[in-house]
């Protein structure tokens, strides 16, 4: 052997990857100690056998056929390229290497060499890498869904203690409705009853029965207003505690109208007319009767406060196959377009009622009695023009 194919084959047999040579047949011819060491076999075990005892399935059954190809087309599929492979230990193991092959032409014969490089480690930190960052995904997607929600958590605190704080904001302004309207309602009567008590006795001693008669009448108005005030009161509380529960009858929503027209036009001003009118072929309906009275009788009084002298109060009733419909117009001061939003609400009263008494609570009491019977209010109004309510149920 020359010096340098001594150098040479030192090389080949103290190299670190694996080389194997084949010839055109594919059996191996040579084996170096590193492929030796890969595959588990000795130089002897696979000396002079085909290499495809070296390969797992398909490529073991399919070797030859890949050597034959190439032989007859000169079309290199794995020749002269690198590409991954696995390799088929002696213990049956298979590991990953990557195999790059040669063709050498050597005294009128062709030779392969494959170079074998094992990629073991390379793929088990591969392997540990993309487990680290399935890991790192998954930390990642946890404490992602953790702070999304942490942030609906907030969301949601931050929701409800801002409807917390706009619910005392609500409350306090119904207080201070409440203080205000009860300060001046309660005061006024109770002043006039006050003054008119003062002034009989005078006219007492005077024998002045007119007079007496007439301050007898201011004391019973007022009277009844407080009286007004405390039930609007009482139905609010008994609202709130759900105490007032429906009671569904039969009866004759005409004769009721007729009744509540009758004695409402007691209550009336000098030269206030209500007229009533029904509109229908039928006239018995479906409804709790003593909340439809307060309702009716609450609009009606309301048409009489705010509509002044010499005017006309429409009341109707209309009644079909699908529903009841009840309509009171009057000819008053009207509601601010500004205040619409608010005019149901407890305590409430539109900024141009001025003196006119009243607790601002007769309206939301009406919607409330309204929505347990199933119904609907609408109202439309402007400033000093007729105001119509109207009451929707379904029959």
């Amino acid at each position: 052997m020359t010096e340098k194919g001594a150098l040479l084959h030192a090389i080949i047999e103290n190299a670190i990857d694996g080389i194997i040579t084949i010839d055109e047949r594919g059996l191996i011819e040579s084996i170096n100690p590193s492929a030796c060491a890969l595959f588990g076999y000795t130089i002897e075990e696979v000396t002079g056998r085909n290499v495809s005892m070296l390969m797992p399935q398909p490529d073991k059954s399919q070797h030859d056929e890949y050597i034959a190809r190439y032989q007859r087309t000169g079309t290199p599929h794995i020749i002269g390229m690198g590409r991954d492979v696995k390799g088929l230990k002696k213990d049956g193991t298979l590991f990953p290497f990557r195999l790059a092959v040669s063709e050498v032409k050597y005294s009128g014969r062709t030779i392969y060499t494959g170079f074998i490089h094992d990629l073991t480690r390379e793929k088990e930190a591969e392997a540990q890498i993309l487990h680290y960052a399935s890991q790192l995904e998954k930390l990642v997607e946890d404490r992602t869904n953790s702070l999304q929600k942490s942030v609906t958590e907030l969301e949601v605190a931050k929701e409800t203690v801002s409807k917390s704080l706009e619910k005392e904001k609500e409350l306090n302004q119904l207080k201070s409705r409440f203080v205000s309207m009860a300060s001046h309602e309660f005061r006024t009567p109770l002043s006039s009853i006050q003054l008119s008590a003062s002034l009989i006795e005078k006219y007492k001693l005077q024998d002045d029965g007119a007079n007496i008669s007439k301050h007898v009448s201011k004391i019973k108005n007022s009277v009844g207003n407080l009286t007004t005030i405390l039930d609007d009161f009482l139905s609010l509380e008994r609202l709130e505690a759900g105490k007032i529960e429906t009671a569904f009858s039969k009866f004759d929503i005409v004769k009721l109208s007729e009744e509540i027209t009758e004695e409402m036009q007691m209550m009336a001003k000098k030269d206030q007319n209500i007229i009533y009118q029904h509109t229908g072929l039928y006239s018995t309906v479906l409804l709790d009767q003593n909340l439809l009275r307060n309702c009716i009788i609450n609009l009606i009084s309301n048409a009489i406060k705010y509509s002044g002298e010499n005017t006309f109060i429409e009341f109707n009733t209309e009644l079909s196959d699908k529903e009841c419909i009840v309509t009171v117009r009057d000819n008053g001061i009207g509601i601010p377009e500004a205040d619409h939003k608010h005019l149901f609400e407890p305590f409430f009263r539109a900024n141009n009622t001025g003196n006119i008494p009243g607790t601002g609570l007769g309206l939301n009491i009406i919607m409330r009695y309204v929505n347990l019977m199933g119904g609907k209010v609408n109202f439309t109004s402007l400033p000093k023009q007729k105001t119509i309510f109207t009451l929707n149920f379904p029959q």
